[in-house]
């Protein structure tokens, strides 16, 4: 089998050797395995929550050159710590007939494994949240200090290297105070752009002035002297909307906490001025289709897409699944089906099939075991580790006495270097191991928790939340013209009350609706 790695470690307490440790326990991994290494993906200093690393798009769009079968990480949160983009990337991979492997977690084909994968991916993603949190709480008691919490400062504002607070840059100040000035006298954008400009001014990272760049220097409240921290919601996809903002509660505000370079008077004509001149547009709610991605045309095998359209006198929203191929080429005759009648279909199949007691009680067994196998492979690894680690450190010790003795030929120093690496890439990944060993919190009651949770958002019906139930149990859905094909990935749950599970290849007829036409 032909396979690529994917190789990834981020900004914070991590080394290059995490790289090199991970690549040589997945090349002993491809060894013991006979697969064959075609191609290494690695991003370095990049966080596994987004989805914006360079090699990582490479990998995936790699993969519809039927190079490789395989993608081969040393865990699962080397691909991604965010559940949302690892189930849509490998769904991209899966469509190109390529599968992903972890090193540490043996993860088989089997249903219950599919199932057990999205409980480390969740446990993952809680990994880095609450990272984040605690990270958080350090900047939170550095802004009720009034000190600056990272990134650049805005224009006008420098940070004294040892007090860590606001101090004004002069120069960038008077720029700041133009600004203010030639809008609250009736300049617009473009006029002040071209008159900071024409003057040599420069933003904070020394590009022209653009409106984009006026329009945030306006808003910012900082200018009069009130140190605002916590204000507008995290990054999504690398980027930071800032016209949205936190709930009032959640920001800090401090008066005077930073120096003033706007007075109050000429700040807050200029609010005046953009309130007016700001546009009263209704902003349309968008829909949300739960079954995107995974609902297909019964005809043509085209996927079908979700569409919203105003009907009758009243106007009034009727939102359908509409096949992707008749909307562009008309040479479908599969008609548009209600959402709302298919998605229900789809849940209640999931809640009545799936998530009875009796079936949580034995999927959580079922799954329990298969972690339980998963823990026993790494005890396996470790000690073959340790092993390694003994016979490299015998080696070292054997070298090391004949420098002793005399002989300091150039080679036993490369080799010494050699085994200095090794042990250092070794020490490393034992260490995972047991952290990963003495650290192991999933037993059959948090599996148990995680399978109820998702019960519970079943019955909550949260748009978001419904999408990630969907991608984690159901494989396809395949519409006809008289029915309704659900295909599971993991176990058909058959019956009531003390039903029975029986095996079930990866895709399977659940069930088939007669449907009203």
């Amino acid at each position: 089998m032909r396979v690529a790695i994917y190789a990834r470690y981020s900004s914070n307490n991590q080394r290059e050797e995490s790289i090199d440790a991970q690549i040589r326990a997945i090349k002993e991994y491809c060894d013991n395995c006979g697969y064959s290494i075609v191609k290494t993906y690695i991003d370095e200093a990049r966080s596994a929550t987004t989805d914006n690393r360079p090699n990582f798009k490479n990998m995936i769009n790699d993969s519809s050159l039927n190079i490789f079968d395989y993608v081969i990480v040393h865990k699962l949160d080397r691909f991604s710590r965010d559940k949302y983009d690892s189930v849509h990337y490998k769904r991209i991979l899966k469509n190109n007939n390529v599968s992903v492997i972890s090193v540490l977690e043996r993860l088989d084909d089997s249903p219950e494994s599919c199932i057990l994968e999205s409980v480390i991916e969740s446990m993952a993603e809680y990994y880095s949240k609450n990272l984040a949190r605690e990270t958080m709480k350090g900047m939170k008691e550095n802004a009720y200090k009034c000190m600056h919490t990272g990134g650049k400062p805005p224009l006008g504002y420098d940070v004294n290297p040892l007090t860590k607070k606001y101090i004004i840059n002069k120069e960038e100040a008077q720029s700041v105070r133009l600004i203010f000035e030639l809008y609250a006298n009736g300049s617009g954008y473009i006029s002040i752009v071209r008159e900071l400009n024409s003057l040599g001014y420069k933003t904070k990272i020394g590009n022209s002035f653009s409106t984009n760049s006026i329009a945030e220097i306006l808003r910012n409240e900082k200018y009069t002297g009130l140190y605002v921290f916590n204000k507008t919601p995290k990054k999504i996809n690398g980027k930071r909307n800032s016209h949205i903002t936190k709930p009032e509660e959640e920001i800090i505000r401090i008066k005077d906490g930073m120096p003033r370079i706007v007075s109050d008077e000429t700040y807050n004509k200029v609010q005046e001025r953009l309130q007016n001149n700001k546009r009263n547009a209704s902003n349309k709610a968008k829909e949300t289709y739960i079954l995107s991605g995974k609902i297909k045309c019964g005809i043509c095998g085209s996927a079908m897409i979700g569409h919203t359209s105003k009907c009758g006198r009243n106007k009034n929203k009727y939102s359908t699944y509409r096949c992707g191929r008749r909307y562009r080429y008309k040479d479908c005759k599969m008609k548009p089906i209600n959402r709302d009648y298919v998605d229900e279909i789809v849940l209640n199949n999931l809640t009545k099939h799936f998530f009875s007691d009796s079936s949580i009680n034995k999927l959580t067994k079922e799954l329990t075991k298969t972690y339980n196998k998963s823990l026993k492979n790494n005890t396996s690894n470790l000690k073959n580790i340790e092993r390694d680690i003994k016979s490299i450190d015998k080696e070292i010790d054997n070298l090391v006495i004949a420098i002793a003795n005399g002989l300091n030929h150039p080679s036993i120093k490369t080799k010494l270097d050699t085994l200095e690496s090794e042990k250092s890439n070794l020490s490393i990944l034992k260490t995972e191991l047991e952290y990963k060993l003495n650290n192991s919190i999933l037993d059959e009651k948090l599996i148990r928790e995680y399978l109820l949770k998702d019960s519970l958002i079943l019955k909550s019906k949260s748009a978001d939340d419904l999408k990630h139930i969907i991608n984690t149990y159901v494989d396809s859905v395949i519409i006809y013209e008289d029915k309704v094909e659900i295909d599971l990935i993991f176990v058909h749950i058959n019956g009531g009350g003390e039903g029975y599970r029986t095996p079930v290849r990866k895709q399977t007829n659940l069930t088939f609706y007669e449907r009203s036409l």
